[in-house]
């Protein structure tokens, strides 16, 4: 039985549980590439498929628009893979439980992936229909976005011949975003050798945190689990532990909200103690923004362990304590806009190594490589590689759009609302399109979506509607 039957747009959504149903977290996309191609095979339509699984199908345009220049609908086919800890689905095989709550589709203990499942349910839904006017189109489906944009940064664009661009990757219906963020992965690895140490395994827990996209909500003041482990750390220094390990967060592009610490210590009772009074201050201390915050201390067993050496330790501690994290500089150009940041999204600690890995970001490709040589500097002093990898370039403001002027016309029209115009503190695939074609136009558009990347996301059933409807107006003047 379907959950989403009845609803309109009725194709739309249709295809939007069909992809719910289809294992498509990034690093997974062969089962959701293989249903677009299967689509453009049933539906009798020209398809590109390649080796990173990137799916491109064509369709001819309707009516007076045959001979309009092409255009692109864009959308990515990955997911953000999150669920709560007692939840057990297998995002490589399984299904998400989605359910309506009101106005809002959610999915139980998982993230949803409206965040781009929607954008593809849409563009399929138009090129399944025979109903709708348009100018010929080229459907982009794109993979491996939520990790470095990795699909688009490897498309051939010469299989494509428009210069415009309308991509449904944004989350706000009243807003048209016209410029975003370029950024880049940062990985710095401690290699260590470990060494025994005698006493009590405890294992600190911080969890409860909001967490987030660490881009749009970098500037909620969202504490970073990973960064706060770091503090406590560095606080309980002077007591006689040892690190074991330290694990928290999966995904660069997420404000980690749980962090693991393992640790060696001789006196429980008194490290309890300090541990206990030293978090409970840091409670009282961000209960405004983080009310949901709490830990667990865990005694767990006595005898020996493979700790890491002092030395690494050290050096881990004080990397997490001292490192740059969060919002690091505003845009003076647009009021509102974060320009630069970074954010501390994967500690992940393994026999021989603990890799600390950071999503960098900034709406300005000077400010971005700055950046990036000032963490440089900054690990540079420590027993430790670094690397930079899937960078990927910001989209800057275009004043000469046409897409922009009629994207805005019709809206107002349709709604009788005011269009907010916007640049956002996120990357999205726009910037590496501009990048590859020579006087691209692009938009990006979307419905209302809250808390992305995270296990409250909820996609609006009404704004799905509203927002399909005026983008087959726009496509239906694009001459």
């Amino acid at each position: 039985m379907s959950v989403l039957n009845g609803l309109q747009p009725e194709r739309v959504f249709y295809y939007f549980e069909e992809i719910t149903k289809i294992p498509h977290g990034s690093g997974d996309m062969d089962k959701i590439a293989l249903f677009c191609v299967d689509f453009a095979k049933k539906h009798n339509l020209k398809y590109y498929h390649d080796k990173e699984n990137n799916v491109v199908i064509y369709k001819d345009g309707t009516k007076h628009l045959k001979n309009a220049e092409p255009i692109i609908l864009q959308g990515h086919l990955d997911m953000v893979c999150q669920k709560t800890e007692d939840c057990s689905i297998d995002f490589t095989k399984d299904a998400l439980d989605i359910f309506i709550d009101g106005d809002f589709i959610k999915a139980k203990n998982t993230t949803l992936g409206a965040d781009n499942g929607i954008a593809v349910a849409s563009v399929l839904a138009i090129l399944e229909s025979d109903c709708y006017i348009h100018p010929p189109i080229e459907a982009v489906f794109t993979t491996d976005e939520e990790t470095g944009m990795v699909g688009a940064n490897n498309l051939d664009t010469s299989v494509l011949k428009s210069k415009r661009m309308i991509n449904i990757d944004s989350e706000e219906d009243d807003t048209m975003t016209v410029s975003c963020a370029g950024g880049a992965d940062f990985l710095a690895t401690f290699n260590f050798q470990r060494e025994l140490a005698e006493g009590v395994e405890i294992e600190l827990i911080l969890k409860g945190l909001k967490g987030g996209h660490s881009g749009i909500e970098i500037d909620k003041g969202r504490v970073n689990a990973n960064i706060l482990a770091g503090r406590v750390l560095n606080h309980l220094k002077t007591t006689d532990f040892n690190l074991i390990s330290i694990n928290g967060g999966d995904k660069t592009n997420a404000i980690t909200n749980l962090c693991k610490i393992n640790l060696c210590v001789k006196n429980s009772e008194q490290f309890i103690k300090d541990a206990t009074e030293y978090l409970e201050i840091i409670k009282a201390e961000i209960s405004a923004r983080e009310s949901d915050f709490c830990y667990e201390l865990n005694t767990l067993e006595s005898g020996s362990f493979e700790a890491i050496n002092k030395e690494s330790q050290n050096a881990i501690i004080y990397a997490l304590t001292c490192m740059p994290n969060g919002v690091l500089d505003m845009s003076a150009e647009i009021t509102g806009l974060v320009e630069t940041s970074l954010n501390l999204g994967i500690l992940a600690t393994s026999e021989n190594n603990t890799e600390l890995k950071t999503s960098l970001r900034s709406n300005k490709m000077s400010a971005l490589s700055a950046l990036e040589d000032r963490l440089k500097t900054f690990f540079s002093i420590l027993p430790c590689e670094c690397t930079t990898f899937d960078k990927y370039p910001s989209w800057e403001f275009n004043s000469n759009s046409t897409l922009q002027g009629l994207f805005k016309e019709i809206y107002e029209k349709e709604t009788g609302e005011k269009l907010k115009v916007e640049a956002i503190h996120a990357g999205l695939e726009c910037g590496v399109f501009a990048s590859k074609i020579k006087d691209f136009d692009c938009i990006s558009i979307g419905p209302n979506m809250f808390d992305v990347h995270t296990v409250k996301e909820r996609l609006s059933i009404k704004s799905t509607e509203r927002t399909f409807k005026i983008l087959l107006k726009v496509l239906e003047n694009c001459k």
